[in-house]
Order: structure tokens, then sequence, then C-alpha cells
């Protein structure tokens, strides 16, 4: 009878390895498991809110109308994506996609008018501060002119009145509501007193649209500021806000370091303004194509 073979060491239980390096293991293997079973998202395709601080994918963000979902923060965006979800299907005829600003005043700082308003086009790919679009919104035709603050901060030229003015005539010629979502820094200083008539063009041409009895209004985002404010941002028949817009003529600094004051909480803020009379209502940005077909449907019907 041979002698019994020797049986090969027994490895040492878990708990003992736990003193070496099987927890490692253990631990990188169940993280290499969870890593790949996450969606891959390629860097750079992130966003930070600048309100909470959280990150969220791009495409999620942009998804969400590029409003944080974790906060709500509203971001900044231009024409281009109000148009793509505000028009049914993001259908719409633009007006005037050509016109540009010239340099009448011959004005150079740090650089030429003409060479400043080259860069703008050639970084944002728009022609000047305001887009013109026609179509249907929820079905019900109607007229909207969208502030870029991108291009020299919303700021307002001849071609944003012109552009407006143009906006308003074609509403009062075809019998459609006129909306404007405003987003600007005030008056372009580069155009001197040409900027400022355009507060009074602007003002004439939609008493014109009051008296032929259309709707018009007007949809303040963050920042509303200067003399848009203070020409077409408040001559709307209904004013609609989004949250936590900054919306005044002078900014809050301003306004401390001229009355010596400090300023309420919220000051020129959307909300603060909503309870103040200042505009009729505060609406998300998820909510403001339902609001404005149910709005103008109301007025024009």
């Amino acid at each position: 009878m041979s002698e019994k073979q020797p049986q090969p060491a027994q490895r040492k239980d878990d708990a003992q390895n736990d003193t070496g390096l099987g927890w490692f293991r253990r631990m990188k293997e169940g993280i290499t498991t969870k890593t790949a079973e996450k969606k891959e998202i390629p860097e750079g395709n992130w966003y930070k809110c600048p309100s909470c601080k959280t990150v969220t994918a791009r495409k999620e963000h942009e998804d969400n109308l590029w409003v944080c979902p974790h906060c709500d923060h509203h971001e900044r965006i231009g024409s281009k994506e109000y148009f793509s979800f505000l028009f049914d299907g993001g259908k719409f005829r633009e007006l005037q996609a050509k016109m540009t600003s010239a340099n009448p005043l011959e004005f150079k700082d740090t650089k030429a008018y003409e060479d400043r308003l080259q860069a703008s086009q050639e970084k944002t790919g728009l022609k000047d501060a305001i887009r013109t679009g026609v179509g249907e919104v929820g079905g019900r035709p109607m007229v909207i002119c969208s502030m870029d603050f991108s291009f020299i901060g919303g700021s307002m030229g001849s071609v944003v009145g012109e552009k407006m003015a143009r906006g308003i005539d074609y509403a009062i010629k075809n019998g459609l509501p006129f909306v404007c979502i405003t987003k600007s820094g005030g008056a372009r200083m580069m155009e001197a007193g040409l900027s400022l008539m355009q507060m009074a063009k602007t003002s004439a041409r939609l008493s014109l649209l009051a008296k032929a009895g259309l709707p018009y209004i007007c949809i303040l985002t963050d920042p509303t500021t200067g003399g848009v404010t203070a020409s077409f941002a408040m001559l709307g028949d209904l004013h609609i806000a989004e949250p936590n817009a900054l919306i005044g003529f002078a900014g809050p600094r301003v306004v401390k370091e001229t009355i010596g004051k400090d300023l309420p909480a919220g000051f020129q803020r959307s909300e603060f303004l909503l309870e103040h009379g200042f505009v009729d209502r505060i609406v998300h940005r998820g909510k403001l194509q339902e609001e404005l077909s149910t709005l103008t449907g109301m007025l024009v019907d």
C-alpha cells in the first residue's frame, strides 16, 4: 500500500489575504468591472454649473435646454438655441440674414470697429447681435427676434435697431404676433449717437404694432441691461422673465456706488422684479414654447 501523496499547500483564506495584496486585487477587479459598465464620455464633453458646481454630461445639459438638472440654473444661450426649441421642429425662415454694420464714424479704440466686427463674426458665425425668425410656435405663426450676447456683449447698434424695426414691419404686414428675446449689455459705444437713435426707432415701431392690434411679448433673459432695458425690452404687452435673470438699467454695483447704500437681497433679479411688478411672470425655459403659444392665442383670438 503506497504512501498517501502530499497535497499542495492550501491558499490562505480571504481574511488572511486581507493582510497582503488580496484586498487590493479584489478592489481593483471591482473598480474595473464598474468602470467598464459606465458609458464612456469623451473628455471635454462635460458641463460644470457655475451656480452649484455640479458636473453634468454636456449632452444631458443640452437635452435639458441648457438648464442645470441639479439646481435649475439657466445658462446663457443665443438665437440658435432658442430657435431650435421654440419654433416647431426648429423650422423657421430668417429675415435680413445678411445685414451687417458699417463704420460711418470711423471709430477706433484698441482696434478699428470694422476689424472688431469681423473678428466677432468669425468667432460666433453671426452677422450681428440679433436674428429674426418667422415660423410656428405650438402651431401659431409669429415673428421672433432673439439677441446674442456672444456678439460684442449683445450690444445694440444700428443693425439691431433696424432688424427689430423690419421684424415689426413684417409682423404688421402679415398680422402676426411679435416676440423679442432680450440679452444685452446695452447700447454699442462704437456707434455712439447712431446706437442711441435705435431706442427711439424701435419704440416708435412698437407703437405702430400696438395700433395694429397685434401683441408684443418680451422675454427677458440674463442679462438685460442699458439702453435695451430703457427701450423695447420694457414696452411689451406682457413681460416674461427666465429664472434669476439680471434685469435693469445700470448694474447693481453701479447703483450701489451711486446711492451709497446696500441693496436688498436679489436686487434686479427676476424674482425681485416679479415681486415689485416689473415683470408679469417667470417661466422655466422648458415651458416657454407652450407659454408663448397659449398667451398669443389668448391675445389674438
